[in-house]
């Protein structure tokens, strides 16, 4: 524990911190989980929809510094080309 008052204020807001960044980065998996449950269940344009929320969570985060902005981009791109599969397979 520290002993110095600066240093006391700055674990108590480390922790209000950390949990703010823990929720926000929950917020991002869940959205991407509920959209991969909606392609599993072949549901293409409620999946598009739900990629639209998802991409703007994912630049919250990475403008936030919670994900770096490659790793974001990264997600985005592959979830687009799911979404693409998923579509083309339901199309033939």
């Amino acid at each position: 524990m520290p002993n110095i008052q600066s240093a006391k204020k700055r674990l108590r807001q480390n922790v209000v911190i950390r949990e703010r960044n823990r929720a926000a980065r929950s917020v991002v998996r869940n959205r991407i989980k509920n959209l991969l449950k909606t392609l599993r269940a072949g549901d293409v344009a409620a999946a598009e929809e739900q990629f639209k929320g998802v991409c703007s969570a994912l630049d919250r985060a990475a403008a936030r510094n919670l994900w770096h902005k490659n790793n974001t981009s990264r997600k985005k791109s592959r979830l687009s080309k799911l979404i693409l599969k998923v579509k083309q397979a339901q199309a033939q």
